[in-house]
C-alpha cells in the first residue's frame, strides 16, 4: 500500500499541515497528536524519518482551486497567477467554477477534496459569508487540508488569508478625490461580498471624515441583473435624472468605472473637467476606454504569489502567517486630474 499524507491525516483526524509538522520535526504539535500520527505510521510498517519522501509517504502535489465565475476578469486573472505560481513550485491544480450559490460551493468543495488534493484555494471574497453558518464548510475543509483564501479574511485554524486592505485603499482614494475639490462623489457598486462591504465602508469613512452631509444619497447599488456596460451607464443616467447631482464617481470595480465613463460621454460631459472617475482592481479594462481609467491597484499578482508561497510553506511544515494584508495603490490615468 502506498501511504499518502492525506491518508494519514484522515486516519489521525488531523490536517495535512499537522502531519507535515510532525514529519518535519516541528515542536508546535501536541505530544498526544504527534504520537497518534506516529502510531498510524508504525501500523503501516513505515520507519519515521525527517521527510515524507524518506518515509515512503507521497504528496499528491495537487491543489484544488475554486472560483465563483471564470468569466469575471478579476477572478480569471487571479486563477492565472495562482496556477503559474503553483506550477513553478512543483504543484498542479484542479479548478472548479462554483457559481455563487452556497450549496453549490459546498458540493464543489467536497468534490475537490475527494480527489485527495494537498490544499484548497478559495479565490475571491464571495466565499466568506456574513453569517457564521455560511462558513461552516470552510471550517470542515480546514480540518482536512490547509485552506487558502484570496482577497478576504476569515479566522480559523488551518485557514490562511491573503488580501488587500480594501477599506483603507478606498478611504484614501475617496479622500484624495474629495480634497482635490470634488465634493459630490457618486459611489457605485453591485456586490456586498466581503471585499464589497470593506470598499463601501471605506467610502463612508472618507465622507464622514470630511463631514460631508447627505453622502448616503450618492451611494448607488447597481442591481445584479444589470451587467452590460450600456445598461449600467443608463442606470447611472437614470439615477442622475432622479435628482442626484455629482461631479465625481468612485466605482467598486473597473467595469463599473468604465460604465461611468460611458455615462459621461453620452451626456456630453468632459472627463475629467466635468466628471472624475476612479475604478478598482487596476485590471486590463483600464486601457479599454478613452480616456484611460484611473484605478486602485489591489496588488492581485503579489497577493497570488504570496498565497502560493504561504501554502507551500504550510505543506512543508513551516509556521506561516495566517493573515497577510497588502495596501492598494491609486494608479492615476486620464479620468482624474488630481
Amino acid at each position: 500500500m502506498s501511504l499518502t499524507i492525506y491518508d494519514i491525516s484522515e486516519k489521525a483526524g488531523v490536517s495535512i499541515a499537522t502531519v507535515s509538522r510532525v514529519l518535519n520535526g516541528s515542536s508546535k504539535v501536541k505530544e498526544s497528536t504527534r504520537q497518534k500520527i506516529m502510531d498510524i505510521i508504525d501500523e503501516y510498517g513505515y520507519t519515521p524519518n525527517s521527510s515524507a519522501r524518506a518515509m515512503g509517504l507521497k504528496s499528491m502535489r495537487t491543489i484544488g482551486i475554486l472560483c465563483a465565475d471564470s468569466s469575471d476578469i478579476f477572478l480569471a486573472k487571479a486563477v492565472y497567477y495562482l496556477q503559474q505560481n503553483l506550477q513553478a513550485s512543483g504543484y498542479e491544480s484542479l479548478l472548479c467554477c462554483t457559481g455563487y450559490n452556497l450549496d453549490a460551493k459546498k458540493n464543489y468543495v467536497n468534490l475537490i477534496l475527494s480527489k485527495k488534493v494537498d490544499g484548497l484555494i478559495l479565490v475571491g471574497s464571495n466565499f466568506i459569508g456574513e453569517a457564521e453558518t455560511e462558513n461552516q464548510y470552510i471550517i470542515d475543509s480546514s480540518a482536512k487540508v490547509p485552506v487558502m483564501v484570496l482577497n478576504a479574511s476569515y479566522h480559523n485554524d488551518n485557514v490562511y488569508c491573503i488580501l488587500c486592505d480594501d477599506r483603507n485603499s478606498m478611504y484614501r482614494a475617496a479622500t484624495e478625490m474629495y480634497e482635490s475639490g470634488i465634493h459630490d462623489i457618486l459611489y457605485i457598486y453591485n456586490s456586498l461580498s466581503y471585499s464589497g462591504r470593506k470598499k463601501l465602508d471605506g467610502f463612508r469613512m472618507a465622507m464622514q471624515s470630511q463631514k460631508k452631509e447627505d453622502y448616503e444619497d450618492l451611494i448607488c447599488q447597481i442591481p445584479s441583473e444589470i451587467t452590460g456596460l450600456e445598461d449600467i451607464a443608463e442606470y447611472i443616467a437614470d439615477y442622475e435624472r432622479r435628482g442626484h447631482s455629482f461631479n465625481g464617481v468612485m466605482a467598486a470595480d473597473d467595469q463599473l468605472g468604465i460604465a461611468a465613463v460611458k455615462y459621461a460621454q453620452k451626456k456630453g460631459l468632459r472627463i475629467p473637467e466635468d466628471l472624475s472617475v476612479i475604478g478598482y482592481n487596476n485590471s486590463v479594462l483600464t486601457g479599454c476606454c478613452t480616456p484611460e481609467l484611473t484605478s486602485i491597484d489591489n496588488q492581485l499578482e503579489t497577493q497570488s504569489r504570496t498565497l502560493v508561497k504561504t501554502l507551500v510553506g504550510v505543506l512543508s511544515g513551516q509556521d506561516m502567517p495566517h493573515k497577510t494584508v497588502f495596501s492598494g495603490t491609486l494608479v492615476k490615468r486620464n479620468t482624474t486630474a488630481f
